[in-house]
């Protein structure tokens, strides 16, 4: 047995519960306050007035839950074997009824729980606030049982004794550690840790020979039956390690682990150290496979909005050319406007027949000499058409 040395702050907190061992209930009662803030819970009774019989205010006092001597909240809980206890005061077991209505201040139900915690998890820790919260004053005994003795009924344990003391000793729910705690619970163990009940689940525990190991606590009134919590256990946790062996042992391999100290052979070593290059190639496939996949989805997208684009901009293109160059477009109103002026420009309008001629200058003519007919002349109004004008001279020669 190994004893870890208690701080000052151990001591003082020692010494205090040692002290609610021996002294008197009305020096308790009278620095109940001053205790109850000491342990961080700074709760009192509330005062509530109402009106008797003749009319006066009366005091009336609202019972609170009463204070539970718990150690574990700021340090760890205290070893059994390090609790001097007085032996001047007899051992009287409570009864369940006086349990669950609430005790004294100076005497909290002492439940025990034991176990062997190894990897310490959830379900421990539940297990043991259900226990913490049998009644309402309640100091938890755990008992830790070593490894001889598990080894022997149990099997092989992954941390060892003192693993598991210290990891019991610094849950929330425990008051007070029990090492070297034995399998099955004798009268005289009871007596020397004065216990009032043992907590547990129902389930019949059969070892040792042994169909329920808790029979005979139970024949005698003292079980309190607690839950166990689904889904997780030790035996679960090592399965799961078991199961994924390869992944932890390369995974401490990774870590700076040599193959001896994780009992690898060489071969395997060589194996393992292989099995993390080919995944660090998977793993670069898929990464490069990824971004492939990323790249190809950016341009997909990219590609649909250059389509929508280029649809939206052919539409307009298409409208602007059929509005230029279609059956009624602007390019068909120029032809035609610039038609007329060309006309209009060719053949400009006659003056009207009222308005004054103007007198022009006889224009020359010229004739061919070797022509002896001469042609008649025009018409006037072919004349016209064709641009010829007729001059005086030639009127009058005809």
């Amino acid at each position: 047995m190994t004893n870890r040395p208690v701080s000052e702050k151990g001591r003082n907190s020692l010494d205090r519960f040692t002290a609610l061992w021996s002294l008197s209930p009305e020096f308790l009662n009278k620095h109940r306050v001053s205790e109850m803030e000491a342990h961080g819970s700074g709760r009192s009774s509330r005062k509530r007035k109402k009106e008797g019989s003749n009319g006066e205010a009366e005091e009336d006092f609202t019972p609170v839950k009463m204070l539970r001597c718990s150690m574990g909240l700021t340090e760890p809980a205290l070893f059994a074997d390090e609790i001097k206890v007085p032996h001047n005061t007899p051992y009287i077991r409570v009864t369940l009824e006086e349990a669950r209505r609430g005790t004294p201040l100076e005497r909290p139900v002492r439940v025990y729980a034991d176990g062997i915690f190894d990897m310490f998890h959830s379900g421990h820790a539940r297990a043991l606030m259900q226990a913490k919260q049998l009644f309402p004053n309640t100091h938890l005994i755990v008992g830790v049982c070593d490894d001889n003795l598990t080894h022997k009924f149990k099997g092989f344990t992954v941390m060892n004794e003192d693993e598991r003391y210290d990891a019991v000793s610094h849950c929330r729910y425990v008051d007070e550690v029990v090492r070297n705690a034995p399998w099955s619970l004798s009268p005289e163990f009871l007596t020397k840790h004065r216990i009032d009940f043992v907590a547990h689940d129902d389930i019949p525990y059969s070892s040792a020979g042994s169909d329920d190991v808790y029979k005979h606590i139970k024949e005698a009134g003292m079980f309190a039956p607690t839950q166990r919590t689904e889904g997780i256990s030790t035996s679960d946790i090592i399965t799961r390690i078991v199961r994924d062996y390869d992944v932890y042992v390369r995974r401490n391999l990774q870590r700076g682990y040599t193959a001896k100290e994780l009992n690898v052979s060489f071969i395997n070593e060589k194996k393992y150290h292989l099995q993390e290059r080919v995944d660090k190639v998977k793993q670069k496939v898929k990464n490069v496979e990824e971004r492939s996949k990323e790249f190809v989805q950016k341009v997909e997208e990219k590609s649909i909005d250059l389509i929508q684009k280029w649809e939206e901009k052919s539409r307009e293109f298409i409208g602007n050319f059929l509005q230029m160059f279609g059956p009624e477009g602007a390019l068909k109103h120029m032809l035609k406007e610039g038609k007329g002026r060309m006309l209009q420009a060719i053949s400009p309008r006659q003056s009207p027949n009222s308005s004054p001629s103007r007198e022009r200058s006889p224009s020359p003519t010229f004739r061919l000499p070797f022509f002896t007919k001469i042609s008649p002349p025009p018409s006037p109004r072919a004349a016209s058409a064709r641009g010829y004008h007729i001059s005086e001279d030639e009127e009058d020669e005809d």
